[in-house]
């Protein structure tokens, strides 16, 4: 029996935070540091262009970026707010060392973390010196000392929030079977959302939360509480 854990909006909102974030790591990292690891391997032109290249994709990125992070928040800031057994879940570690899972709802604890730390914390510092940068602060003067502190404070909160996405994707991904599906098709099975998201899947049983939230499709699919 299959739960629908994401609905396509709410996928598409993800993917398209995804993406530009990527874009921005990747175009980011090569300006900062390709010169002095790519540029004596692929000579002054090409690294040229491709540094050109990069910054316009960098700057592109950046305002999808920001409303991508904008929608990602207040759609799922809901599921998000702190929970009972939330510091349990925490202290607990998720349940890592003890090899049995920690009772959650839709999102756990340290989804929350990552909620509330990378995307609402850290994003709004990186989008904010991202502003500061790009020079579309309304009534800022843009002095150098001003732009270098931009400068370091951009820098290091995309690094933080490099670090702390790269462990959501390692989870998404290979820490956790079934929860790359589960944002790529929408949907769980049972037996997946109550081993992982116990009280989740106890509230949809209780009839408390739809399992199926969009309308039904031609996929194929059904959700059953």
């Amino acid at each position: 029996r299959q739960i629908e854990r994401f609905t396509p909006f709410e996928r598409a909102a993800h993917w398209s935070n995804a993406i530009a974030f990527v874009t921005l790591a990747i175009s980011g990292l090569v300006m900062a540091f390709g010169k002095f690891i790519l540029q004596p391997v692929i000579g002054d032109t090409l690294f040229g262009w491709l540094t050109y290249a990069l910054k316009n994709a960098h700057n592109f990125a950046g305002p999808l970026f920001a409303v991508s992070l904008v929608v990602v928040f207040f759609t799922f800031v809901k599921d998000n707010l702190p929970a009972k057994g939330d510091l349990v879940w925490l202290l607990k570690g998720g349940g890592i060392l003890s090899g049995k899972e920690v009772p959650s709802h839709r999102f756990n604890a340290g989804e929350k973390v990552v909620f509330w730390g990378g995307v609402f914390f850290l994003g709004a510092i990186v989008v904010a010196s991202g502003f500061v940068l790009d020079k579309i602060v309304p009534g800022m003067v843009y002095e150098r000392g001003t732009m270098q502190v931009a400068h370091m404070v951009h820098a290091v909160a995309t690094v933080l929030m490099m670090a702390m996405f790269l462990g959501h994707i390692y989870i998404g991904t290979i820490g956790m079977e079934g929860a790359y599906d589960a944002m790529r098709t929408g949907y769980v099975d049972e037996t997946w959302a109550k081993e992982h998201h116990e009280l989740w899947h106890a509230d949809i049983q209780a009839g408390k939360i739809p399992a199926q939230r969009s309308p039904e499709s031609g996929s194929g699919k059904t959700a059953h509480a």
